[in-house]
């Protein structure tokens, strides 16, 4: 008798009837968990209980807890096949998916009984819990959201493939030494991942470099791209479980290998470096997650890795996943392949290589398919993010791609001109070839014409988008553009974060609201009940008392009892605008050893920071270089009487993040208005009960609409008054030369307090503020200041701030990733639910 409830003789063959027989999972009691277990963990690992490490245990639970889901899996698969209705296939260089075993526990229903099952076997889960490793998948909002979507997709049933690279190092892992940040990698395959599967059956193998070429077919002229070199692309399936509705998407990621890893005959003349060059040289496109660009050779290795998923994927999803003898013309009908930002745009001219070389159809018809195809997410708003390739590069690395993305853009600029002209300033404006500084391929222009469908994702990014950055091409293609705003998964962050919360919110409505986030709507009468506040307030310092343990286990920091919990974990990047939390805390202090202010008037706070500084990036590497050596000042200055502690834990991630979200109060959401396209932490923390100090940018816009002016800190300038003091002239000195507390402040990191008398350290930082100041930190210093006021009085009303912080939770109901995934089934991809 097998494990999974049948007997199977030796030798099955497809054919036979057993082998045809669905899979069932096995049975759903501690008992039997126990028998899963110890059967994985004595011949999959291959020990004894009693002989067992940390590690085996914890691999011998994932198998086990996988085996439980696989039934749905292999049946999800099958069905999906079978039925071959459309799909998503999302494209996203980032999946930032946090640790797996509890997230699939909870949508498998298995979190009781696994750990009662343990428990039976003298195992703590919660040890195994500590001992998993985080996936080095992706880096900031990008990757998270993209691992939010595909779990409201399985959640929601709708089929879908979520593709991307399996970095072998993530990005880095952040330390610091003496203040300043250094990467040390992320290995976090060191020791196995228990949750994926490798398939090097299934592996693509992937083209670069040679040149192109035309020749006869039966009378009609075609072209084929002849390649250089090649390397395989192995696939490793992920299971993205649904919340416990039995469904079970894929996510599959791509490894690189060599097609000709090593060459026996160059080893053995003594070379041993060269034998495995081709092996070196393959790896490294899946090697490391955003490789440092700064460089020719970092430029050219992420668009390999760009173009080497794509590719990849297609061909995947084109050989695998369609029925035998299927119409090409059909594929609109069939799937959608979603852009998540510019990094799978490349998707597009492999597209059509595929189907006009490949499956020799005329262009036409191969360029109709593909405008149907594809859709484009825009997540960004700043000009320099927006990715493009030089022609030279491009040409080198893809020469067909290039050649199609010339003809796209030929074809459509005739289109432009047939519209408006000779309009020549209108024309260099939307080609997606950019003829200066660097002839280069505009790869946001190229989404957008060939996408069926644009969106940004919040309601002030979208207008933007088509006000600003695509106003061109929104004035030509109007029906093109929407909004998505986007969303946060309630399963990890706030069921998985917060149990307290959760487990108090399902006695106040019931446990519907995790898969209908909308109902937190019937918790605002609990605002008014004091016994209900009573008990918000006990989670939150609960959950204060947990980080505390978290920080001090893992980085020696304390929590003060009593502190607000005033948090900004982000992506270091001059535009989100850390810099001015810093002239907060450095003018707080500033106050009170120049005698100003005393320091029992100092709110009690503790300020955390969480981010990580691209490599490449010195300005940001800089802030996090002033931010540690502003904490350990002021961290052990006596004169503050333990009233200000600021906290930096290194290398913040998904594990951090689902302790430090669930105990803030105060939420910064400080970028400069016009610059944020969304944001997501801003609503994980709204969700959580954390107050919101932000300016109107991104979706701080929907949050403060929705929880109301009185419970949410605005402050700064407008959008429309951010680019009017543009137009003016921006001069931040004035700024300075006119407000005391700023330069007090400004002045004193000038003084090298922060550096022991070295005033060169920063002052690369107090230039740029001070005659550049790209994010206009000193204009809206002074409204910052005065909204943070109000947060220290609004703080010191703790039933006021209670009230405050449940009606947050209430009235963000509408930042469900369910609800965004929903929106872009009604609005973009037109794919329902597999029935």
């Amino acid at each position: 008798m097998s494990r999974y409830g049948r007997d199977v003789p030796e030798n099955t063959s497809a054919t036979h009837p057993l082998a045809l027989a669905p899979v069932t999972a096995p049975e759903s009691s501690a008992d039997a968990f126990v028998a899963d277990f110890l059967h994985s963990l004595n011949f999959d690992r291959g020990v004894a209980l009693s002989a067992s490490s940390a590690n085996d245990r914890y691999f011998a639970l994932a198998h086990t807890v996988r085996d439980y889901l696989m039934a749905r899996w292999l049946e999800d698969l099958r069905r999906q096949k079978q039925s071959q209705s459309k799909g998503v296939c999302y494209l996203s260089a980032e999946y930032l998916l946090g640790r797996q075993l509890d997230n699939n526990l909870l949508a498998g229903g298995l979190a009781d009984i696994a750990e009662e099952a343990l428990a039976s076997c003298g195992i703590s889960l919660d040890d195994l819990r500590q001992h998993e490793v985080e996936p080095g998948l992706g880096n900031g909002g990008l990757g998270r959201l993209a691992a939010c979507f595909i779990d409201s997709l399985a959640t929601l049933g709708v089929p879908s493939i979520g593709y991307g690279i399996r970095y072998e190092y993530g990005i880095f892992r952040q330390t610091f030494v003496e203040g300043q940040q250094v990467e040390q990698p992320d290995s976090w395959l060191s020791l196995g991942s228990p949750w994926e599967f490798a398939r090097p059956e299934d592996a693509q193998t992937i083209a670069f470099g040679g040149r192109t070429e035309t020749y006869d077919d039966e009378g009609v002229t075609r072209s084929r791209w002849v390649p250089g070199w090649n390397v395989q692309a192995v696939p490793y399936n992920y299971m993205v479980p649904g919340f416990q509705n039995g469904r079970v998407n894929t996510l599959r990621l791509w490894s690189a290998v060599a097609t000709n890893a090593f060459d026996l005959r160059i080893f053995n003349s003594g070379d041993y470096e060269e034998a495995v060059r081709a092996q070196t040289f393959a790896e490294n496109i899946s090697k490391v997650l955003y490789p440092e660009d700064s460089t020719p050779q970092g430029k050219e290795l992420r668009l390999q890795q760009q173009y080497f998923f794509v590719a990849a994927s297609i061909h995947d999803f084109l050989d695998n996943m369609l029925a035998e003898g299927f119409d090409l013309s059909a594929l609109p009908d069939r799937v959608i392949f979603q852009l998540n930002d510019t990094h799978p745009v490349i998707a597009v001219p492999e597209f059509m290589r595929v189907l006009v070389d490949e499956k020799k159809m005329e262009w036409d018809a191969a360029w109709a398919i593909t405008r149907q195809c594809f859709a484009y997410t825009c997540h960004t708003l700043l000009p320099e993010a927006l990715e493009v390739w030089p022609v030279d590069l491009l040409g080198r690395l893809l020469p067909r791609h290039l050649e199609i993305i010339y003809r796209i853009n030929e074809e459509f600029l005739d289109a432009v001109r047939a519209r408006y002209g000779d309009d020549e300033m209108r024309i260099r404006n939307m080609s997606i070839i950019a003829e200066h500084p660097v002839r280069s391929v505009r790869m946001a222009y190229l989404a957008t014409v060939a996408g069926a469908r644009v969106n940004g994702v919040a309601e002030l990014h979208s207008q933007l988008l088509r006000d600003k950055v695509l106003g061109d091409f929104d004035d030509f293609f109007p029906e093109k553009f929407t909004n998505v705003t986007n969303g946060v998964t309630p399963r990890r962050f706030l069921r998985l974060a917060n149990p307290e919360l959760s487990g108090l919110i399902t006695e106040a409505i019931g446990d519907g609201w995790l898969t209908d986030l909308e109902r937190l709507r019937e918790l605002e009468p609990f605002a008014e009940d004091s016994g209900f506040r009573a008990a918000f307030g006990e989670v939150k310092a609960a959950n204060k008392r947990r980080l505390h343990e978290v920080l001090r286990a893992r980085d020696g920091f304390e929590v003060s009892d009593g502190h607000l919990l005033d948090v900004m974990v982000k992506r270091l990047h001059e535009y989100k605008r850390q810099m001015l939390k810093v002239l907060h805390v450095v003018s707080t202090y500033e106050g009170v050893v120049s005698g100003r202010v005393p320091a029992a008037e100092v709110q009690p706070r503790t300020v955390i920071f969480g981010a990580k500084a691209a490599p490449g990036y010195t300005m940001a590497k800089r802030i996090i270089h002033l931010i540690n050596a502003v904490g350990s000042v002021v961290n052990s200055d006596p004169r503050l009487d333990g009233r200000l502690t600021v906290i930096f834990p290194p290398n913040y991630d998904v594990t951090l993040a689902e302790r430090v979200i669930p105990a803030a109060d105060l939420s910064e959401q400080i970028s400069l208005a016009g610059k944020e396209a969304s944001g997501t932490g801003n609503m994980k923390f709204a969700l959580n009960g954390a107050l919101t100090i932000g300016t109107d940018d991104g979706a701080n816009v929907e949050i403060r609409e929705l929880v109301g002016d009185e419970n949410f800190f605005l402050f700064g300038m407008s959008e429309p008054e951010v680019s009017e003091s543009a137009a003016r002239g921006y001069r931040p000195s004035e700024f300075y030369q006119e407000d005391a507390g700023l330069r007090a402040a400004i002045d004193l990191i000038a003084s090298g307090a922060f550096s022991r008398g070295d005033r060169s350290v920063f002052e690369p930082i107090v230039s740029n503020l001070l005659y550049e100041d790209r994010f206009m930190v000193l204009a809206d210093y002074a409204s910052y200041i005065a909204a943070q006021e109000r947060v220290d009085d609004a703080y010191a009303d703790q039933e006021a701030w209670t009230r405050s912080a449940i009606l947050n939770v209430a009235r963000t109901g509408f930042f469900s990733s369910d609800r965004s995934i929903r929106d872009y089934i009604d609005r973009i991809w037109h794919t329902p639910p597999l029935a």
